[in-house]
């Protein structure tokens, strides 16, 4: 089979400003091979960042509009691209490889699929995480907030729930990757929130439950028990999930972890813990099973946290057994405002990287 196809498409995903880097190996053009048949290859590459009919396309590309519909469906229906119903209308727009097409993979990968991602994220996530902005921000649980402090609307988790009126939530497809390569996670699996402002969107989802706000809360109510830090989009409108993320299975927390890139050019945050060293009483909760991204060490006589790898999320504090933890907002010229939208978050995004991604937009 000819490869070019693939070779194409992988440059036009490595031009978005999320990137598709290529590899010695060559694993991202077989990833893609497993996604996309040739004919689907072939049309998301002449696809946009922004929602458009099938009558814009078909016009636009010269493609036959009912051969056109079928396709992109179909497309859709395998996670490469996003399409979104409104009464008889459907729209529909590219992805990028994160946030996008990988996560989209939940309803199809296999022990196959698992294992090439495990083999392309470390190249991927070390080309990624050196440009900002970052993909994701921190929501602090908000019992740990301090009273004196307002958290900024965009991340605060009870802000996001209530401005959205749909609610969805499927297993974690990091923690289903990992248990497909015999690396299962011991927390729960089904804990990523997908959020939307108009009912009924997702009551014909293909994968994943509805749930009601209810539900939403209750569930991000165990995530906060269990441990998992409340991730979501770098931006200040149009949220589209809530993530609740582990060290053992998070792409974006293994980062951190494992790849040991600094934490500030992974996540987004606008606290950091501090221990009151009088205080402690050195029983290691917090270093031991909280704190997802190992920023919490013992000294002689007292725990301490680095400040620069903490992500502030607060899961340290609400079981400090004496109350020797608090959330403390970053100083005013280190926080990070994040994009207002995803339009924008891609326009500084490519910038950043040098890409030029008009041709998409």
């Amino acid at each position: 089979m000819n490869d070019d196809v693939y070779y194409r498409l992988a440059k036009v995903l490595d031009t978005l400003p999320n990137g598709f880097p290529a590899t010695e190996s060559g694993v991202e053009i077989r990833l893609l091979k497993w996604i996309f048949q040739p004919e689907e290859a072939e049309l998301f590459c002449d696809l946009k960042l922004t929602f458009e009919t099938v009558a814009q396309i078909a016009e636009r590309t010269g493609r036959p509009q009912e051969s056109l519909e079928k396709l992109l469906r179909q497309m859709a229906g395998h996670g490469q691209i996003f399409m979104i119903e409104m009464g008889e209308d459907r729209f529909f727009k590219m992805l990028p490889w994160v946030f996008g097409i990988y996560e989209f993979q939940l309803g199809r990968m296999d022990r196959e699929f698992a294992a090439m991602v495990e083999a392309y994220w470390p190249i991927y996530n070390k080309s990624f995480f050196t440009v900002k902005p970052q993909l994701m921000q921190t929501l602090s649980i908000e019992e740990t907030i301090p009273f004196h402090q307002e958290a900024l609307p965009y991340c605060t988790v009870s802000k996001i729930i209530e401005a959205n009126q749909s609610f969805l939530v499927n297993e974690c497809v990091c923690k289903k990757e990992k248990g497909m390569v015999d690396e299962p996670c011991s927390r729960p699996t089904e804990v990523c929130i997908a959020v939307a402002p108009v009912p009924g969107v997702f009551d014909k989802w293909p994968i994943g439950r509805v749930i009601t706000k209810e539900d939403a809360y209750a569930l991000l109510n165990r995530c906060e028990e269990e441990g998992l830090v409340h991730l979501t989009g770098n931006m200040q409108f149009g949220q589209m999930y809530i993530c609740n993320c582990c060290k053992c299975c998070c792409g974006v927390l293994r980062s951190i972890t494992e790849l040991g890139i600094p934490a500030s050019l992974v996540i987004n945050s606008q606290y950091y813990a501090e221990i009151d060293r009088d205080k402690c009483i050195s029983c290691g909760l917090c270093a031991d099973t909280r704190c997802q991204v190992n920023a919490i060490s013992e000294g002689d006589d007292a725990y301490a946290v680095n400040r620069e790898g903490c992500i502030g999320c607060g899961l340290c504090i609400s079981t400090c057994p004496s109350e020797a933890i608090r959330l403390v907002c970053k100083d005013a010229q280190v926080l990070a405002v994040p994009p207002v939208t995803e339009d924008e978050w891609f326009e500084e995004r490519g910038r950043r990287r040098g890409v030029d991604f008009s041709a998409y937009k």
